[in-house]
């Protein structure tokens, strides 16, 4: 009887155990996703395409990579919707933002260039050379371009977490979501996305300066000046 007791006694213990593990790890399992959740409410229904984005002052296109100093494919696919939104009068001016942490690398200069061989006039393109990370970006696209209304252009998977931490930053937003094939690059992408949603959150609540900030730059309001005149 003792020995029946004392395996019904530990049977017992083994199942509470179980229990709190799995409850354990329901809450941090929930604690995770968390974040994910909120960069896709905050988005609501802002994220379409360029022919369903309303008019805004400025796009601001993320950097996305460079290949033999020139833009990656997905970069690439991010320009082509830059233009389009500039061509059918949807934006007057454009922002770019990437990472110039190296001489030998640019990413603003190489999408510069990219937008202006496609017709968009070089003094509708204003560079930022310390998108560093997306709430750099957003950041600096607001305290020190003085943007404060515009539509942002990335892939489908980051643009949602674009949108919150630009909207944080005090951005009005609308996002272009560029398709992409969902192959390897892609689902890389998109498990990415649930790591950089925590961070997101972390900088919508902290709101951290930017890794460079600098004095304010008068390129934007500028080039909506050029556009004003035609």
């Amino acid at each position: 009887m003792r020995r029946r007791a004392g395996l019904l006694g530990a049977q017992l213990r083994q199942r509470r155990t179980q229990r709190r593990v799995f409850q354990v790890g329901t809450v941090l399992c929930s604690l995770a996703l968390a974040p994910s959740a909120w960069v896709w409410f905050a988005a609501g229904d802002r994220v379409g395409t360029v022919e369903s984005a309303p008019a805004a002052p400025v796009a601001v296109v993320f950097g996305a990579g460079l290949y033999q100093g020139k833009p990656s494919p997905y970069l690439e696919h991010r320009l082509v919707a830059a233009v389009d939104l500039y061509r059918e009068g949807k934006v007057r001016a454009i922002l770019v933002t990437g990472d110039n942490g190296r001489v030998e690398y640019s990413e603003p200069d190489a999408m510069y260039d990219y937008l202006t061989r496609n017709g968009v006039p070089e003094d509708r393109v204003v560079r930022d050379y310390a998108g560093f990370d997306t709430w750099d970006s957003c950041t600096r696209a607001r305290r020190i371009f003085g943007v404060d209304h515009a539509v942002l252009v990335s892939q489908d998977f980051h643009v949602r977490r674009a949108l919150a931490l630009c909207e944080a930053a005090g951005i009005r937003s609308y996002a272009v979501g560029v398709p992409e094939l969902h192959d390897a690059t892609w689902l890389y992408g998109g498990l990415r996305e649930v790591a950089g949603a925590g961070k997101a959150a972390a900088n919508a609540w902290l709101r951290p300066d930017p890794v460079f900030l600098g004095p304010r730059e008068d390129g934007i309001p500028k080039a909506l000046a050029e556009a004003a005149k035609q």
